[in-house]
């Protein structure tokens, strides 16, 4: 699906009526991405294209996630409770209004919810639940039951990744006019630019950046110049090569951890020596200051530290060059058709140096004498190799992947990655699959050790995937305004949090 023009009917009022109102007063800015988000659709905003535009600009969640303290705190819910270990019921704010004027009552959020997990849909954010069932309904017209098939003990949390939306919105259909209860509404977009103006009949307080354009530039020097010399007022994202002016250049921890999936059901990738010849091929440590800064740490699995399941006595795999070679030629005798094409599917612009770390990488596995292609792709191309089902007719794939988790908890990482049916996962196993399902209904301590045991599992055992790096952003602010990253930056630009210079 690509972008098109779009200008709603009530948009443009709320706009009329917002210049009006505001003329003379107009505070804009431009936002310069490193690319253009594959479409507008709510449910895949769990994607830093598509979450950097809409997230809590247009659309908004039930509850939010305090970066600082990791607390869920009230959004468009004041309140919620426990029932029993399968039902929790949320209290809505009262007042509240989508941008088409459709009220935010019970049934639009359980349409929202409906809508997510409609298998019409191949919602990314309903990965965030693994393969749980979830049942809304409306209490009254101000309360919301949610019914799960297995306990969800983070269920608050979980709804602070769920966009709600007007149900106006088809159901059955992806779209690129996201209609929510945000302080911004979409007026325009199109494969050059998206502009957002302010919603003047948002109900919390009213942002001071009244227009926000965003555009979209692959070269990090590039989107650094554009912010530089006033073209742009912020980039969320450059090079840490880029990151030379220490008056608007600011170095933020990054909840994205990057890694390399390997497609385990196909040969030779389904041979576990060459998994783990493919892990300790890379130079590591060379590649990670050369290309994302001395402070990037290394993963050796998908959450950063801190975060509930994080195994802290995982080894990561060391650079080993003989031993890799050593295991390759270990299963050729065997009969494993290491020969065979390997295909690395990239994404164009999807974080800096991105590019340079996978022809770094190919470099380094074609050493042992592999034959690996790249395939660099744009963001809705890439994203067919994400989701199953994969593409018929591949060649076995390593595909370049970065996941956010920002939410302080691993259950939303394992499931979609590591489960027979996880929406990401090329892993097939049963032992695993029974161990993530404890993990999930678990709660307290006991979730995180067994989570923790999964990714151990995942590393040590099946050699799922080559984690990479728990990444370092870099972002530029323009001296007009005022802009503090955070741990979301990296998948969302909250306009609401941009003030402007004195």
């Amino acid at each position: 699906m690509t972008i098109r023009t779009k200008l709603f009917s009530s948009v443009a009022g709320t706009l009329v009526v917002g210049l009006m109102s505001g003329a003379g007063m107009a505070q804009e800015v431009t936002v310069v991405l490193p690319e253009q988000p594959a479409n507008l659709e709510p449910c895949r905003s769990i994607r830093a294209d598509i979450g950097r535009v809409i997230n809590m600009n247009i659309t908004e969640t039930l509850t939010d996630i305090n970066v600082e303290t990791g607390e869920v705190e009230p959004h468009l819910a004041t309140e919620w409770e426990q029932v029993d270990d399968l039902t929790w019921r949320f209290t809505l704010r009262e007042g509240v209004t989508f941008q088409d004027g459709a009220p935010l009552n019970a049934e639009a959020v359980v349409n929202s919810i409906n809508r997510l997990m409609n298998p019409a849909l191949t919602c990314d954010s309903r990965s965030k639940f693994g393969d749980v069932t979830l049942t809304p309904s409306a209490v009254d017209e101000y309360t919301v039951e949610v019914v799960s098939d297995i306990a969800i003990p983070i269920m608050p949390t979980l709804m602070g990744t769920v966009q709600i939306v007007s149900p106006n919105m088809p159901f059955d259909a992806e779209v690129n006019e996201p209609v929510g209860t945000g302080p911004y509404v979409l007026a325009e977009a199109d494969n050059e630019h998206i502009l957002l103006t302010r919603n003047e009949d948002y109900w919390g307080e009213a942002p001071a950046v009244t227009e926000a354009t965003f555009v979209w530039r692959s070269e990090s020097a590039i989107r650094a110049a554009m912010v530089q010399t006033g073209e742009a007022d912020l980039t969320p994202a450059i090079a840490v090569q880029d990151a030379t002016n220490p008056e608007t250049d600011f170095a933020y921890l990054n909840s994205e951890t990057t890694r390399m999936r390997l497609d385990m059901q196909m040969p030779p990738l389904d041979d576990v020596r060459v998994r783990e010849a493919l892990n300790i091929a890379i130079d590591w440590e060379g590649m990670g200051e050369a290309l994302f800064g001395p402070d990037v740490l290394r993963a050796n699995q998908m959450v950063p530290p801190g975060n509930c399941g994080f195994n802290d006595a995982i080894q990561p795999w060391q650079f080993d060059p003989e031993r890799a070679r050593q295991l390759i030629e270990e299963a050729r005798a065997d009969g494993v058709p290491v020969d065979t094409e390997l295909t690395i599917i990239a994404r164009n612009g999807f974080f800096p140096n991105a590019a340079e770390s996978v022809e770094a990488m190919q470099a380094m596995w074609a050493d042992l004498g592999l034959n690996i292609t790249v395939q660099q792709l744009e963001a809705a191309d890439w994203v067919r190799y994400l989701d199953k089902p994969f593409p018929e007719g591949r060649n076995p794939t390593i595909f370049q992947q970065q996941h956010d988790n920002s939410t302080g908890d691993a259950g939303f990482t394992v499931p979609v990655m590591y489960t027979s049916e996880g929406q990401y996962s090329t892993v097939e196993n049963e032992e695993l699959d029974a161990l993530i399902l404890d993990a999930m209904t678990s709660s307290g301590q006991e979730r995180c050790d067994l989570f923790a045991q999964a990714f151990a599992m995942v590393h040590d055992e099946i050699i799922a995937d080559v984690p990479m790096y728990h990444m370092i952003g870099y972002v530029r602010v323009g001296e007009r305004i005022e802009y503090q990253p955070d741990l979301k930056t990296n998948s969302e630009v909250r306009l609401s949090e941009i003030s402007f210079a004195q």
